[in-house]
């Protein structure tokens, strides 16, 4: 397929070529338009929205209630999860609108260690699909399925009745070409790296309008780690280091019905473009502190990079849930804009989640984008042995 290659050629090209090069390309494995001055990373599929709840709700997940999939946006929450342990499985296509074969999915778990302490995993597999690879002839020199996962290990605490801190590692694989050269002065390899997660959490209880009601705050810093190399000349890129702070307000209505309103900021802790290519030089930590104030229009650019989400969910009974939510990224930036909406209903041990994806624009790459999940509550099945 014509379109699938030639995503795979942007990946190719973003990993391999100058900057220069990336912004001729239009569509990105996030769906974002590369063509302006987005700030792009190797392994992008770590920012990829896993689960069908928070997927529901515009990408939002800082600072809701804790559940099986709290390892992915802040680990600081699962202290507080009120189950004993449980297995989350999600299944994702990917780019839908215009590939077939292309997939992300989620396996994650937790167990309660005693009232304060739980710990978590995770698997993320993104699978691109097949591809066929041609030389400047058209001639195929080999068949490849590039590949990529992320395995997480996470503990999280409590330091009050209050607020919670976590801390998630995470060991990072990326094959995009196998072992197949694409030049002749830099031979390809799969690229690694160590990362690391820290979240904080905290909320209270209060009263709105007579209703018993929480408010949390959360906030998370995710995939601190060294950059990626994926060829013998040691080119290396940034991984995807994301800031993501919010808040959320869950209220009872009465004793069956809950509705809950939910916001995240995410920016992206990753060098801005510069003309010259010098953001490729920044090492680590200097990328990171130095992303609040590189951009080359200004604060007015700083801002941009702020992406919002919010999102709002009907729960009745802890079995139903009906889910919406709007996801904004600036025009300069990406320029996705969509509309988000979901179901869960939950069935003796097991619940049930699904989400759609509604883009603002037409012919959109992430238009049709539907997520499936499943809840195993394990905690419910040692109460029954």
């Amino acid at each position: 397929m014509r379109l699938r290659a030639s995503i795979f050629t942007f990946l190719i090209l973003s990993l391999f070529l100058a900057p220069a090069l990336r912004a001729q390309n239009s569509i990105g494995i996030n769906g974002q338009d590369t063509t302006i001055n987005v700030i792009t990373t190797a392994v992008p599929f770590l920012l990829i929205a896993p689960d069908p709840v928070s997927g529901a709700m515009g990408d939002v997940g800082v600072a809701t209630d804790p559940d099986v999939n709290s390892t992915f946006w802040n680990p600081a929450k699962l202290a507080f999860i009120n189950k004993n342990g449980g297995i989350g499985l999600t299944f994702t296509p990917w780019l839908k609108k215009f590939v077939d074969d292309m997939s992300v999915s989620y396996l994650t778990g937790f167990k309660k260690l005693d009232d304060q302490q739980a710990i978590g995993a995770s698997l993320t597999y993104f699978n691109l699909g097949d591809i066929q690879l041609t030389d400047g002839a058209g001639n195929s020199i080999g068949d490849f399925t590039p590949r990529e996962f992320a395995l997480s290990a996470t503990y999280s605490r409590q330091l009050s009745r209050k607020l919670s801190v976590g801390v998630t590692g995470r060991y990072i694989y990326s094959n995009l070409s196998g072992n197949i050269t694409t030049s002749p002065v830099t031979d390809p390899k799969p690229g690694t790296s160590i990362a690391a997660d820290i979240g904080v959490y905290y909320k209270s209880e209060l009263m709105v309008f007579q209703k018993q009601s929480q408010l949390s705050y959360g906030a998370s810093i995710s995939n601190i780690g060294s950059k990626i190399s994926y060829n013998s000349a040691d080119e290396e890129d940034f991984i995807p280091t994301n800031l993501r702070i919010g808040s959320a307000l869950s209220s009872f209505l009465d004793p069956y019905n809950k509705v809950t309103f939910a916001l995240d900021f995410n920016k992206l802790m990753v060098p801005t473009p510069q003309p010259d290519g010098s953001e490729r030089d920044k090492s680590l930590l200097a990328g990171m502190f130095g992303s609040f104030g590189d951009a080359p229009g200004g604060f007015s650019e700083e801002l941009q990079e702020v992406s919002i989400s919010f999102g709002a969910e009907y729960e009745y009974k802890e079995t139903f849930a009906i889910r919406a939510g709007y996801f904004y990224e600036h025009r300069n930036k990406g320029n996705r804009k969509y509309f988000t909406a979901g179901l869960g209903f939950k069935v003796d041990k097991l619940e049930f989640n699904f989400s759609y994806l509604v883009p603002q624009f037409q012919e959109h790459p992430l238009a049709e984008t539907l997520r499936f999940g499943a809840i195993l509550d394990l905690s419910r099945l040692s109460d029954d042995n």
